[in-house]
């Protein structure tokens, strides 16, 4: 939807997985002020006007009127390095996924028994996956070692025990704000801040919710190394053990102690210090 009231035209648009970037391209090559919107948060701003009925015309509406309220809602694009970087960072994303559910088939198919022929064709289609995402991460290597400031951000958050290669990728493509930010909006950003559910003198449980939900996924994965290697970290994570934390909640406990972490050191430019458990 294009906004323009007093200032310089501006265009917002909710994101689509992907389908958006080239008009996004095009747009801001045009010397147009572009930004890509949550669907979420259009849809919250929808339900807080009473609006249930969606039309195309509807919902061009409310994304006008949404950047009315909100002028500095949306992301601008990012540069091409970084959209190079995103690029590859979903498509793994995608692979892995694909991957994942590969291996929950054949692990289900083995136990109700098939033929030799079937396993070959399973195993086959899993080397492929892995050929792929192989030569996906080689590629963000080499995105990353290719560009002064990318390869700076990535050493400074891999100095961080329990962020790898892929986290680091992934804060990098998916968080640019990393750095510019206060800890609560980091944790925000990717999901991990517990949102409350209070009425009176009830207190619901808290729960998680929003965000970028890929880059959540992998800073799940970094936080479960973390929680084992990261001498900071692994007391913290072995306090809310022994206080009978469920596994799943101390996880995202150090997720988001973690992102706070890399935001940190993003914003000082100093490299993790490695300090003895306490």
């Amino acid at each position: 939807m294009i906004q323009q009231l007093s200032g310089p035209v501006k265009v917002g648009f909710e994101a689509t997985g992907g389908h958006e970037w080239v008009l996004w391209t095009e747009l801001v090559d045009a010397g147009i002020i572009a930004v890509q919107l949550s669907p979420a948060q259009i849809k919250a701003f929808a339900l807080s006007r009473g609006t249930l009925a969606k039309t195309d015309r509807i919902d061009a509406e409310l994304i006008a009127r949404f950047m009315a309220f909100r002028p500095e809602a949306g992301r601008e694009l990012p540069d091409e390095n970084l959209r190079i970087l995103r690029t590859l960072t979903t498509r793994r994303g995608q692979i892995v996924e694909m991957r994942k559910r590969l291996r929950a088939q054949i692990s289900a198919r083995r136990k109700q028994g098939v033929s030799a022929d079937v396993e070959t064709l399973d195993d086959e289609l899993k080397e492929v996956l892995d050929t792929q995402i192989d030569d996906i991460e080689r590629r963000i290597e080499n995105v990353i070692a290719q560009v002064e400031t990318l390869a700076a951000k990535a050493n400074l958050l891999r100095s961080i025990p329990g962020i790898g290669p892929v986290s680091a990728a992934m804060l990098i493509a998916e968080l640019p704000e990393l750095g510019r930010m206060t800890s609560g909006e980091a944790a925000a950003m990717t999901g991990l801040a517990p949102v409350p559910h209070d009425s009176g003198a009830m207190r619901g449980r808290r729960t998680i919710a929003g965000g970028r939900r890929s880059l959540r996924h992998v800073l799940f994965q970094a936080a479960l190394a973390a929680a084992c290697h990261n001498p900071i970290l692994r007391p913290v994570a072995k306090r809310l053990k022994e206080r009978g934390k469920p596994h799943k909640l101390t996880i995202i406990a150090i997720a988001r102690r973690l992102v706070t972490i890399a935001n940190a050191i993003i914003k000082t430019g100093a490299p993790w210090q490695p300090q003895p458990d306490k």
